[in-house]
Formats: C-alpha cells, structure tokens, sequence
C-alpha cells in the first residue's frame, strides 16, 4: 500500500476575527517552508475570504460545517456552494462538539457529508469514543458503528479523522499505538464500503496534537496526518509541526 499524503487540518473552532486570521497568515508566509505534508486551515467561514488571499501557495482553507442542504430558508447556514466560493476545499463534519453541543446524529453527519461532496467539497468525516467508552475497551466497535452511519450513501472522496474525545483540549494523548489501532479499524471498514480505493484515501488523528508528538503519531502506517486543535492557532507550532514531518 504506497501511503497518502499527509494532510494537517488545522482546526481553529471559534477563534480568530478576520484580522487576527490576516494577521496569522501573513505571519505563516514569512516563517513557513513547504514540506512533505498538505497544510488546509479549517476556520470560521468569515475568516475564510481574507485567509484564502492571504496564506502562502499551496495552504488550502476549509470550512467547520456545513448545510445539509443546497439552498433556500436555512437562517444561518452555510452552503457548499458559499465555500466553495470562497476557495474552501474541504469542509470539517461530525466533529465532536457539534455531535455533542448540537445533538448531531451520524444520520445528519452523512447528509452533510453528501452535500459537501455534491458540492465539490471533500468531507472531514469526524468519529471518535468518549472516556467511559474507552474504559469499557469499547473504542474499536463505538467508532466503526459511528463511522459506517456517518459515511450512509457517501461517496469515496473522504477523509476520516478518528478523534478519541477524551484526548481533545485536555492535555491527554493517545499514544501513536492508540492512533494505529483504530486507524487500522477504519481502512478495514472503508474496505468494506469502497474496495481497494479505501488504501489511498487519508486518515487522520486528532486530539493534543502537538510539534512534539506529531512525528510518531503520522509515523503509523495507517495514519495519514491529523486534526490539529489548540496547537493550530500559534504560528509556530503549525511550523514546528510541518517541519517535523519533512
């Protein structure tokens, strides 16, 4: 299996105005290096028309949700069309904390999903087990249940992005075994779904992803790359962890 490449989603969540995200990517252009690995910021949709201006060639932006829907009477939603506009390339769906603060199910993860990809956008599919789960040793079959509704009647231009919950804005880590365990999981059940084309599509890990722990994290053989939370936000840590994927 010759591996994908590696990708780095930097996810910003709710943080930085439009002028901090300038201010951001004009520092990036001025200390970053293209290395091996695909850079793509996933920020808030206003920030995405100064970032796309803005970043050094080659840094994708994307979006952290998404409308279920084209268009039409959805008060404060977001089309695929509208970040695609924008020059989005990807769009982040089913993470955690909307599963979480918003009540998504996998059911409605897939359809935005579908919508992305009806959109020309490549989805972000977020999957991941809680603590409790974790301790009961349930993590492989939680993820794979949740993975197989999120991904109902989706096309194969996907990325997953396996984040344990309890290793997200807490300071704990899986270890890079922890990572490969479920990534292995998930390129099994992406066989099932889409055959041989399930060894080129990427996987990713997130959860205290740090310029540290990076490495030996994207070293596994099933993972290729991760989703960067905390650590995306400062400028030198997205270059600490670029350079040390070179």
């Amino acid at each position: 299996m010759t591996k994908p490449r590696t990708l780095l989603a930097l996810n910003w969540k709710m943080n930085k105005t439009p002028t901090e995200a300038k201010n951001w990517a004009r520092e990036l252009a001025g200390s970053f290096t293209r290395g091996t690995a695909e850079l793509a910021v996933m920020a808030p949709a206003i920030d995405l028309p100064g970032l796309k201006e803005t970043l050094p060639g080659g840094v994708d932006v994307g979006g952290q949700d998404i409308s279920p829907h084209e268009s039409g009477a959805y008060t404060g939603e977001i089309s695929a069309a509208m970040l695609r506009d924008v020059g989005a390339t990807y769009v982040v769906v089913g993470h955690s904390e909307r599963r979480e603060y918003h009540g998504e199910t996998d059911a409605l993860v897939a359809a935005k999903a579908r919508q992305a990809q009806s959109g020309g956008l490549t989805p972000i599919v977020c999957v991941g087990e809680g603590l409790d789960v974790r301790e009961r040793g349930e993590q492989v079959p939680y993820t794979l249940a949740q993975l197989r509704g999120s991904l109902e009647g989706v096309g194969e231009n996907v990325v997953v992005a396996y984040e344990p919950v309890w290793a997200i804005g807490t300071g704990r880590t899986a270890t890079a075994d922890d990572a490969e365990e479920l990534a292995v999981a998930i390129r099994d059940a992406l066989r099932e779904l889409y055959g041989d084309v399930a060894d080129g599509l990427r996987v990713l890990y997130g959860g205290s992803v740090k310029p540290d722990n990076i490495a030996s994290i994207c070293a596994q053989p099933n993972v290729n790359g991760a989703l960067v939370g905390g650590a995306s936000l400062k400028v030198a840590d997205v270059v600490g962890m670029n350079d040390a994927l070179k």
